[in-house]
C-alpha cells in the first residue's frame, strides 16, 4: 500500500515537468484575461532590478523583492476566485461580492506591506 503523504508529490522528473507546465499556463492566462495583473507586472519589471540595487544586504534585497512579489501571487490567487465566481455566473450575489471585495482587500493590503518594506528599507 503506498504511503498516502507521498501520494501527491510530483513523482520524478515528469511530474515536476507538468507540475511547472501547469504553472506557466495559469501564469500565461492571468496575462491573457486579468489587466491588473498585467499592470502589476509591468510595475514589477522596473521594480524588481531597482529592488536588487537598492538593497544594501541579502535580508534587504530579499524583502523589497518579495515584497512585490507577494503582491503579484496575491493577483493570482484573487483571480482564481473571480474565475470560480464567474464560472457559477454572473448574477449578483452578496457572498459572491463579498469573496471578490476579500481578494481585493488581500492584494491591497500587500500593496501597502510593500509600501512599508520599501519606506522602511530605503530609509534605515
Amino acid at each position: 500500500m503506498p504511503d498516502e503523504r507521498l501520494s501527491h508529490w510530483p513523482r520524478g522528473p515528469r511530474g515536476v515537468w507538468r507540475a511547472l507546465r501547469f504553472s506557466l499556463k495559469g501564469l500565461l492566462a492571468a496575462w491573457r484575461f486579468e489587466s491588473s495583473f498585467r499592470l502589476e507586472v509591468v510595475l514589477l519589471l522596473p521594480l524588481a532590478p531597482l529592488a536588487l540595487w537598492l538593497g544594501r544586504t541579502g535580508v534587504e534585497r530579499a524583502l523589497l523583492l518579495g515584497s512585490l512579489l507577494l503582491i503579484v501571487a496575491a493577483e493570482l490567487l484573487n483571480s482564481a476566485v473571480e474565475t470560480v465566481i464567474e464560472r457559477y455566473g454572473a448574477e449578483r450575489h452578496e457572498l459572491s461580492g463579498r469573496a471578490k471585495d476579500l481578494g481585493s482587500a488581500a492584494v491591497f493590503v500587500l500593496m501597502l506591506n510593500a509600501a512599508a518594506v520599501w519606506g522602511l528599507v530605503l530609509l534605515s
